[in-house]
């Protein structure tokens, strides 16, 4: 079955760096697009990065020139570099296959909590 492992967060200034890392199993995971999510407190899910099979990649206008997002198919893996990192970023992120239904999705992993504060 799908399964998401996400891993990397933690508490950082404003201005500061992560790494969110995402280990994905369960499906062929070279042959998925897939995508960064994140959930702030009282906010609905949403939609912070995608990276196509051919890495093709885009961004919410929020993240745009501060995130990274990349895959490694030999590992499964997705990540996240995110610099420069702001208040509004804190938040629980969240990786997963990307679909333009994504919004439907009910099945997600337990998510890494970021927060940046001074």
């Amino acid at each position: 079955q799908v399964q998401v492992v996400e891993s990397g967060g933690g508490l950082v200034q404003p201005g500061g760096s992560l790494r969110l890392s995402c280990l994905a199993s369960g499906f062929t995971f070279s042959l998925k697009d897939m995508a960064w999510y994140r959930r702030a407190p009282g906010k609905e899910r949403e939609l912070v990065a995608v990276i196509t099979t051919g890495s093709s990649t885009t961004y919410a206008n929020s993240v745009k020139g501060r995130f990274t997002i990349s895959r490694d198919n030999t590992k499964n893996t997705v990540y996240l570099q995110m610099n420069s990192l702001q208040p509004e970023d804190t938040a629980v992120y969240y990786c997963n296959q990307y679909s333009p239904s994504w919004s439907r999705f009910t099945r997600w992993g337990q998510g890494t909590q970021v927060t940046v504060s001074s």
